[in-house]
């Protein structure tokens, strides 16, 4: 089913009397890159996939968001489905937000699920590269930029590899909206640290990471898993930072593993 809610656009697979599983996407992504999660899951659990605002089908607007801008939609959509205890599946930027919306209302949630993703708020020199994405998309257009930085995203053989997949998911954020991509990386910029927050985090949680993420090393989301009590790390072969893609059946399996054995009815 597709609806929008809060001028978001959201999808939703499987029966909604199923458990609830909710997935955030990263930056520049939309939706569709959780579809083997989504295929793998959405017989057992109500699948929740939305488009971040400014990005994919959802409104673009004037692109000033700010982080606390992408909660307030999570929780709408929450709200507006009516689901119960949701579990939350983040990648990256996904993570920023997953992580942030806990901060909020642990209480609202039933489980978390961070891929490829920090607490960390951007440092100095992180939104200094950020400014200049901006400044690349402005003055050499939304192909280059995303070429530069999707390729970074995956692992160095994935292009070549997965070439296929990897062109389709290109081509897709090169439909995105530049005045949302920049809205998005302004919000990216935006965020608060959720570092200190980690050891209050009382819920089911797997920390997953790419073993050649350049983005999110394995090393710095191992060390966040360690801060957050009882939660379970895992990182995926054959993957850079978007895991999900580059190596679906490894994480689809870890998926549904962790779901099978922590969520409660």
């Amino acid at each position: 089913m597709k609806y929008l809610i809060n001028r978001i656009a959201v999808n939703t697979f499987g029966l909604p009397s199923n458990k609830p599983v909710v997935f955030i996407h990263g930056f520049p992504y939309d939706h569709s890159m959780w579809q083997n999660q989504i295929d793998c899951l959405k017989e057992e659990y109500f699948c929740v996939a939305y488009d971040v605002r400014g990005l994919g089908e959802s409104e673009v607007g004037d692109g000033q968001y700010i982080l606390e801008h992408f909660v307030d939609d999570l929780f709408s959509i929450i709200d507006e489905l009516k689901l119960v205890s949701p579990f939350l599946c983040g990648l990256s930027m996904g993570g920023y937000i997953a992580l942030r919306a806990v901060e909020r209302n642990q209480e609202l949630f039933g489980g978390l699920i961070l891929c490829d993703t920090k607490a960390e708020a951007d440092n100095d020199s992180a939104k200094i590269t950020r400014a200049n994405n901006i400044k690349m998309i402005n003055t050499d257009g939304l192909d280059k930029f995303t070429e530069m930085f999707v390729t970074n995203c995956f692992a160095d053989e994935t292009p070549k590899q997965h070439e296929k997949m990897f062109s389709s998911i290109l081509k897709k954020t090169q439909m995105n909206n530049p005045v949302g991509v920049k809205g998005c990386i302004i919000a990216i910029m935006s965020r608060t640290d959720t570092t200190n927050f980690l050891q209050q985090i009382n819920l089911p949680t797997l920390v997953i990471c790419g073993s050649f993420d350049k983005l999110t090393p394995p090393q710095v989301m191992r060390a966040m898993a360690e801060r957050i009590p009882n939660s379970e790390f895992a990182s995926i072969p054959f993957a850079g930072h978007m895991s999900p893609l580059e190596n679906p059946d490894c994480v689809n399996d870890l998926m549904k593993g962790f779901l099978a054995k922590n969520f409660i009815s």
